[in-house]
């Protein structure tokens, strides 16, 4: 369907870390900003980078936007993609007061047209020749890592419906703006496969202490950092201890 002249199309990709894919990104936006019924063109990373999905939300909530239409540049397409992005929104949208826009989702890529489409313009377009070598160098050596602390994001399926990407991301953006890796301890961060308690998800793990926290949003990533990551101190009420026994979910504190 093409779109309307209200609405605003938002370029979601997964993350970006250095200064050439945001400028992909940008280039992309201005080309979907040029096309014909597009009222505004921006993006974001449901990962590490800037704007993160929830920074561009809620620029697009306070200035008022009234239809928002999401453009996942996820290759390959991501089984679980429209779960957790309900569920994070879902999330977010019931502890914000102000209107929120429409939003909806395009088709995820790739299908049998789509695909199609886009490997014939790749094959059609320029080419660059790679400068292969058979020369060998020396291979560059490495520091390894002084930091005490690893903090273990779970992918599991489970975390994964519930936002685990999301606050990945909002960790990492995190690691970065506060320079933990180097501050205090010192932190290191991983994405892992499952974890275990798998109905406590997100579920996030912090060592040396592996002091397992369920239920995790970006308000407990922010504790976590505060208290654990930089204080040295489990947050107790966020926490789940090894007791031998089946655990539910505890309902956040208000």
């Amino acid at each position: 369907m093409a779109p309307q002249a209200s609405e605003t199309v938002l370029l979601l990709a997964r993350s970006a870390i250095t200064a050439p894919p945001q400028k992909e990104m940008e280039r992309l936006r201005r080309v979907l900003a040029a096309r014909p019924g597009i009222r505004e063109a921006l993006f974001a990373f449901s990962e590490q980078g800037s704007p993160s999905l929830r920074q561009a939300l809620d620029g697009l909530v306070a200035a008022g936007c009234t239809r928002l239409v999401i453009l996942p540049m996820l290759i390959p397409a991501e089984p679980n993609f429209l779960a957790w992005l309900t569920r994070t929104l879902t999330r977010w949208r019931s502890k914000d007061e102000r209107p929120w826009p429409v939003v909806e989702v395009a088709p995820l890529l790739p299908d049998e047209t789509s695909i199609a489409a886009l490997l014939d313009g790749a094959l059609a377009g320029g080419r660059a020749e790679l400068a292969l070598t058979s020369a060998k160098s020396a291979p560059d050596g490495s520091l390894v890592p002084a930091q005490k602390r690893r903090v273990l994001v779970c992918m599991g399926g489970p975390c994964n419906v519930a936002g685990a990407e999301v606050i990945w991301g909002h960790f990492r953006n995190e690691q970065e703006r506060l320079s933990l890796r180097t501050s205090g301890d010192g932190c290191m961060s991983a994405k892992t496969s499952c974890l275990g308690p798998c109905n406590l998800a997100p579920v996030v793990q912090v060592w040396p202490e592996g002091t397992y926290y369920g239920g995790v949003d970006e308000a407990a990533v922010d504790r976590i950092i505060a208290g654990h990551i930089l204080g040295g101190q489990p947050v107790e009420d966020l926490a789940y201890e090894p007791t031998g026994k089946k655990q539910f979910l505890r309902a956040p504190e208000v």
